[in-house]
């Protein structure tokens, strides 16, 4: 089931793009029109869509913190134990 679904997407990736973008888009008018934000706490907050590029950036810091610190010596080679044959 997941296999056929994930096929499926891979067939139709450049409509996939399409309707994540266009669900991203309906998402930031959404918070534009709907979304209060009379109590916000800092001016920032005041934006449309900040909590959405927070949220990005916020993944994309953890992300390379992340390739970053298991670069420092948490990944080894695959050959690290040695040969297996020996």
């Amino acid at each position: 089931m997941i296999i056929q679904l994930i096929e499926f997407l891979q067939r139709h990736l450049k409509k996939v793009i399409v309707a994540c973008w266009v669900l991203l888009a309906l998402l930031v008018i959404g918070d534009a029109l709907f979304v209060d934000k009379e109590h916000a706490h800092t001016a920032a907050e005041h934006w449309v869509g900040f909590w959405s590029v927070f949220g990005f950036l916020s993944c994309l810091v953890i992300i390379f913190v992340s390739k970053w610190y298991g670069h420092l010596g948490i990944m080894k080679s695959e050959d690290y134990y040695g040969d297996s044959d020996e």
